[in-house]
């Protein structure tokens, strides 16, 4: 029945410790397999995510910055493609320049903050990415924005969210993709767009697609799939509108999703 499963990376396919477990690799491989097209769908960069695509063989487009670029790692055909609008690109630096506020630009695929801090530096060894220091990121606004990242106290950013929702509500998807990030992108930038464009690529309907995720960033996807499934580790809201709860990310819960829903043992 299912054709397409899109699967979150951290504390989804891989463990605490940022492994693919070889039972995991095994089901995945399976699934491939079987016909299925297995792909990533991560608020990681391209640069990031196209290197754990490679770790388990994947040539497909991979559904990378929350939904805003889906590209193929191999050879690099966009497949869908959506930006911060240039106006509130402008605004959002001014605010966080104004509140004093640690904020990262990605540009090209390029990670850029204004100060060598500790907050890029942590971000940076995460996610397995060089950064560059602009002190000045008036001098990168005007190009084109994947994504915009303000790293901080997760009450605070909770606090920005509510009172930006309102001011840019249908010009940008404002989302936290963990508790001390807050990420603005299009609002065709979501991880459920990004799954409907790829669904329609490799031609199959909505309901014959599972979404595999733990964190709110996900929550477009889950709700757009024809399965959507939360992690055993997930928040909470999460589990609350997924279809079915799977095992943790340190239990091989997404090998259990395959198994049961793709390969039915």
């Amino acid at each position: 029945m299912y054709r397409l499963i899109a699967i979150d990376i951290d504390d989804t396919l891989l463990t605490d410790d940022g492994r693919i477990t070889d039972a995991t690799r095994a089901a995945l491989a399976e699934a491939v397999k079987r016909g299925v097209t297995v792909t990533l769908a991560t608020g990681r960069m391209f640069a990031s995510a196209s290197r754990i695509a490679e770790q388990i063989g994947l040539n497909v487009p991979i559904i990378t910055y929350q939904g805003a670029l889906v590209k193929t790692p191999f050879d690099g055909n966009v497949l869908y493609e959506r930006n911060v609008p240039a106006d509130a690109a402008r605004e959002i630096l001014d605010y966080c320049r104004r509140n004093g506020l640690h904020l990262q630009l990605y540009t090209e695929d390029e990670l850029y903050a204004a100060e060598d801090n500790d907050k890029v530096r942590e971000y940076a060894e995460r996610s397995d990415v060089p950064y560059r220091v602009e002190p000045d990121l008036d001098n990168l606004i005007d190009r084109p924005q994947s994504k915009m990242l303000i790293i901080g106290d997760p009450d605070e950013l909770d606090r920005i969210a509510d009172e930006l929702r309102p001011v840019y509500k249908g010009r940008v998807h404002i989302t936290k993709s963990k508790p001390n990030y807050l990420e603005f992108l299009h609002p065709e930038a979501t991880k459920g767009h990004a799954l409907a464009a790829l669904a329609r690529h490799v031609g199959c309907t909505m309901e014959q697609t599972i979404a595999v995720g733990d964190s709110w960033n996900d929550r477009e996807m889950i709700e757009a799939a024809g399965l959507g499934v939360a992690m055993g580790n997930a928040i909470e809201s999460l589990k609350a509108i997924a279809g079915f709860v799977t095992k943790t990310n340190n239990e091989d819960g997404v090998k259990h999703v395959i198994d049961t829903f793709i390969l039915n043992r």
